[in-house]
């Protein structure tokens, strides 16, 4: 049983947390750039990325126990979760972009850490274009 409830942690971990952050930012109103998209559209993607995380490391820790990649993982889940209380709660705008561009680091390494992270190009690049939104935000508000 405890195993179970360890794997379901791995896989949807990631989808939890991102809908209860999502949540608490769901009213936010911001001049956005050009190439924005429809709000709705967020909430779908971010689902789909936190599966892929959620997999990616349920498939890692089946084969691995490499300490160095779960420390990574980690990571950049902390710093996904902590940009929108950045960019969102605390309006620190300039230092979001700095934030996400160490996110896009942190995915990236572990991309390059084992094939199994693979799943997680298109969340890189999402955060690419997210980095673009968030410079465009800040520029514009």
């Amino acid at each position: 049983m405890k195993e179970k409830i360890i794997n379901f942690s791995r896989l949807f971990g990631p989808l939890i947390l991102g809908s209860i952050v999502g949540f608490l930012i769901k009213d936010s109103l911001l001049l956005k750039p050009p190439l924005s998209l429809p709000g709705i559209i967020f909430p779908i993607i971010w689902s789909i990325l936190y599966l892929l995380m959620g997999i990616s490391y349920f498939l890692y820790r089946r084969q691995n126990q490499a300490s160095k990649t779960i420390i990574l993982y980690y990571l950049q889940l902390g710093l996904n979760l902590s940009w929108t209380f950045i960019f969102f709660v605390f309006k620190f705008r300039f230092l979001a972009i700095f934030w996400i561009v160490l996110l896009i680091i942190n995915v990236f390494l572990l991309i390059k850490k084992n094939k199994v992270f693979y799943l997680l190009i298109p969340y890189l690049i999402w955060l690419l274009f997210a980095l673009y939104l968030n410079i465009g935000v800040y520029l514009l508000n």
